[in-house]
C-alpha cells in the first residue's frame, strides 16, 4: 500500500512541475469575463478570520490577495528586479504569533490548545509559506498552483505527522520543533463539471471551522473537539464545483497525521459537501472527513470522522457557525497516539493502555460572532467534548468549555486576540483530567499577538 501512495504523491508533484513550463497563466481579461462566478464575500475580512463560509477553495473566486507585507514593502521601494517575478504569481509570506496565559494550572493546561503551557511566555507559530493560487475564476485555461508551510513553535506538537520530522516529538518530546506542515501541487482542470481542483500532497484536513493557523482562526485558543481531531492529511483530494451554490470533495489518503510511507498509514477515503443558499446567508458543509479500516496502529490513530458545519449569517454584523462531528477508531490506547521521551507539560511517557474494541468521542462547537467595528469583533464559543472511552485526552469524561474573546488589528498586520475561558469535566467526581490529573476545571486568561509579513 505504501508504494501505491508513494506512486500517487510523485504523479501528483509530477503534474504540477509539468504544468508550471506547459501551461499558460490565465490573464486578466480571462478573470474580468468570469466575474459572475463567484458569489458575494458573506463575511468582512478583515477583521474577521475569513471571508467566505467553510468549505474552501472555493472554485470561481479570483485568486486572494495575499498578505506579503514584506514582499510588497520591498519591491515598492525598489520595483525595477521584481517585475519578472510578479509575473510568476508566487508569494511568499508568513507571521509570527507570541502568546501569554495566566491559569488556574500549573503544570500545564492540557487538554487545551494550543496554549498548552501554563503563565509562561511562548512562540506558538512561526510560519513561513510559499504559494500560487490558480486562478479558478476564469473556465478556459488549465491553471496551476502550489504551497508551502513551514512552521516553527510550540504549535508543531500539533500538525506533525509521523514519518515526516516526527521523532522529534513522537520520540524526544521536545516542546519546541519545526513541521513541513503543508506542501501540495494544484492542477485547475476548468473543463470538468465547472471546475475542478486537484490537490496532491500535504494538506491540513479539510474539515472545522477552526484552522491549525493563527490569522485563521477567530479566537487564539481552541475548542476541545478541535484540539483532538484529525490535522493533516497526506493524499489525493479532488474539489469539483457543480454549480455556484454546490461544491463537493472527493479524496484518499493515509490517516489522520502520518505519511503515507510510515507503518501505521491505512488506506483512508474523503468525501465532502458544500451547499450555499442563494442569499448566501446560510451554508452547510459536511460529509465523510476520513474512513478506512480504523486501526489503532504501531502506536498511531487512524481517526475515522463525520463531520458538518452549519454557517448562519443574522445580518451585516452577527453570525454564527455551528460544528458537530462522530470520531472513532479501533483497539485504540488511552490518550491516542504515543508520545514517547519524558513528560512535558502533561505529554509524553509513551503509549497508554489498549483499550478493546471500538473507541468513540462526540464533538460539538458554536461560534457567535459580533461585528463592533470596521478593526474589532467580538467572538464567543462554547463547545463540548465527549470522550467517552478516553481515547482522546486519557480520560473517559464529557468536557464542556467556554470562551469569550475580542479581536482588534491595529493594522492589517498587526493583531491582538485577548480572551477569557473556562473549562470543566463533568463526569465521574474522582475524574480529574486538568493539570497532570489533579483538577476537574480549569481557567485562563490569555492573549496572543500576531504579527505578519
Amino acid at each position: 500500500m505504501k508504494y501505491l501512495y508513494s506512486f500517487i504523491f510523485l504523479i501528483g508533484i509530477s503534474l504540477s512541475i509539468y504544468s508550471q513550463t506547459a501551461v499558460p497563466t490565465s490573464s486578466a481579461s480571462d478573470s474580468a469575463a468570469e466575474t459572475e462566478r463567484s458569489m458575494p464575500s458573506p463575511l468582512p475580512s478583515p477583521p474577521f478570520p475569513m471571508s467566505d463560509w467553510s468549505g474552501g477553495p472555493v472554485i470561481g473566486e479570483a485568486p486572494g490577495d495575499a498578505p506579503d507585507y514584506l514582499m510588497k514593502f520591498i519591491q515598492k521601494s525598489n520595483p525595477a528586479p521584481w517585475a519578472t517575478w510578479n509575473k510568476t504569481g508566487i508569494k511568499i509570506f508568513g507571521w509570527i504569533d507570541g502568546s501569554y496565559n495566566v491559569s488556574t494550572s500549573k503544570q500545564t493546561n492540557s487538554p487545551m490548545s494550543y496554549d498548552l503551557v501554563p503563565n509562561m511566555p511562548v512562540l506558538d507559530q512561526a510560519i513561513i509559506r510559499i504559494e500560487r493560487d490558480p486562478n479558478t475564476e476564469q473556465t478556459k485555461k488549465v491553471d496551476w498552483g502550489f504551497l508551502f508551510d513551514n512552521i516553527y513553535g510550540i504549535d508543531y506538537r500539533y500538525t506533525i505527522a509521523k514519518g515526516i520530522v516526527s521523532d522529534q516529538l513522537l520520540k524526544h518530546n521536545n516542546l519546541y520543533g519545526y513541521d513541513p506542515a503543508q506542501c501540495y501541487g494544484l492542477i485547475y482542470v476548468p473543463q470538468v463539471a465547472q471546475g475542478m481542483l486537484i490537490k496532491v500532497g500535504r494538506f491540513i484536513s479539510p474539515a472545522d471551522i477552526e484552522a491549525q493557523w493563527a490569522p485563521d482562526n477567530y479566537l487564539f485558543s481552541h475548542s476541545l473537539m478541535f484540539t483532538v481531531d484529525p490535522y493533516t492529511f497526506t493524499g489525493v483530494n479532488i474539489t469539483i464545483r457543480l454549480h455556484k451554490q454546490w461544491q463537493i470533495e472527493l479524496g484518499a489518503h493515509g490517516g489522520n497525521d502520518m505519511a503515507p510511507w510510515c507503518n501505521s498509514a491505512q488506506l483512508n477515503g474523503l468525501a465532502m459537501v458544500r451547499w450555499v443558499s442563494k442569499n448566501n446567508r446560510e451554508s452547510l458543509y459536511g460529509g465523510i472527513n476520513s474512513m478506512g479500516k480504523g486501526e489503532y496502529t504501531n502506536e498511531h490513530d487512524d481517526l475515522q470522522m463525520l463531520v458538518g458545519v452549519w454557517g448562519h449569517k443574522f445580518n451585516e454584523k452577527v453570525h454564527m457557525m455551528t460544528e458537530a462531528y462522530y470520531l472513532w477508531q479501533y483497539n485504540a490506547a488511552l490518550g491516542g497516539t504515543a508520545i514517547d521521551g519524558p513528560v512535558t507539560y502533561g505529554q509524553g511517557g509513551g503509549m497508554g493502555p489498549i483499550l478493546p474494541g471500538l473507541s468513540k468521542a462526540i464533538g460539538l462547537v458554536n461560534y457567535f460572532q459580533i461585528l463592533l467595528s470596521p478593526k474589532d469583533y467580538l467572538s464567543i464559543r462554547n463547545d463540548g467534548l465527549d470522550d467517552v472511552n478516553g481515547n482522546r485526552t486519557g480520560y473517559a469524561t464529557w468536557y464542556s468549555s467556554h470562551t469569550i474573546g475580542w479581536s482588534h488589528h491595529f493594522t492589517d498586520f498587526i493583531i491582538i486576540r485577548p480572551e477569557i475561558r473556562y473549562e470543566q469535566a463533568w463526569n465521574d467526581k474522582n475524574i480529574t483530567p486538568y493539570d497532570n490529573g489533579t483538577k476537574k476545571s480549569q481557567s485562563t486568561a490569555a492573549m496572543d499577538l500576531i504579527l505578519r509579513f
